[in-house]
């Protein structure tokens, strides 16, 4: 690529957000990553290894001033922004009368208030120039609840998200945005115990984890992808299909 393109990818610090990092900088983009605290952004920035192309920002994706310093800042770095990567969240699998309103308000916090407020962030800046990628970090329990992960709130959100995509990929597509959702099975990453390996991969039909590179993979692809627009995308061994 003659000039480098720029991607903000939240929740870069670790797992799958880490992992797109490294891609996308494996790629040739300026990557603007995002984390809450500073160490774990300084790690990130260690394992990567590109200073020149890597700029950490640190801050809440809840607040929406995180949304507007990420922005503004990847701008007077690289110049502009080309593809947003909604990547930040986490997953909090329990019996839904257990639910506490804590856990709640964290879940829309991060989940769902971090993803409208980065995508509004973006889609301003985008606008403006008339093109650009939003890829939206959703989940195969989304698409197909399982029985054996009871998980009402985080589908109730990320059910959410998956809509927010199809209503935005057509609200923008005459500025020449697209947006789309990657929605991942379980990922092989350092948040799952390898005591619990066996029961996790019985939940896919390919009978094994993602890697972090075949989310990538996809994430990547949606990056660039001219004329494919508000679609959610599985990456899950079949976890989505239905029932087995």
């Amino acid at each position: 690529m003659s000039t480098p393109r720029t991607v903000i990818v939240t929740g870069a610090s670790s797992g799958i957000g880490l992992g797109l990092a490294q891609a996308y900088l494996d790629r040739g983009y300026n990557v603007v990553g995002n984390a809450r605290s500073q160490a774990g952004l300084d790690a990130a920035a260690a394992t990567l290894g590109q200073p020149e192309r890597f700029l950490g920002v640190v801050g809440d994706v809840a607040d929406p001033s995180t949304a507007t310093q990420m922005v503004e800042r990847a701008v007077a770095r690289f110049g502009q922004v080309d593809v947003l990567v909604n990547n930040a969240g986490f997953f909090l699998p329990k019996p839904f009368i257990d639910y506490s309103a804590e856990e709640l308000e964290s879940l829309l916090a991060t989940n769902l208030k971090g993803v409208v407020y980065m995508s509004q962030a973006a889609a301003r800046h985008m606008i403006e120039r008339r093109q650009g990628h939003i890829v939206n970090i959703s989940a195969s329990v989304a698409l197909q609840p399982n029985l054996a992960v009871p998980a009402a709130l985080p589908v109730l959100i990320k059910g959410g998200v998956n809509q927010m995509t199809r209503a935005l990929a057509l609200e923008l597509s005459p500025f020449n945005i697209q947006v789309n959702a990657v929605a991942p099975g379980i990922i092989d990453t350092p948040m799952h115990d390898p005591a619990h390996r066996d029961f996790l991969n019985g939940l896919q039909p390919a009978g094994r984890l993602g890697r972090t590179e075949e989310i990538a993979d996809a994430v990547l692809y949606l990056s660039s992808a001219g004329f494919t627009t508000g679609a959610v995308l599985p990456v899950d061994g079949g976890m989505s299909s239905g029932t087995w």
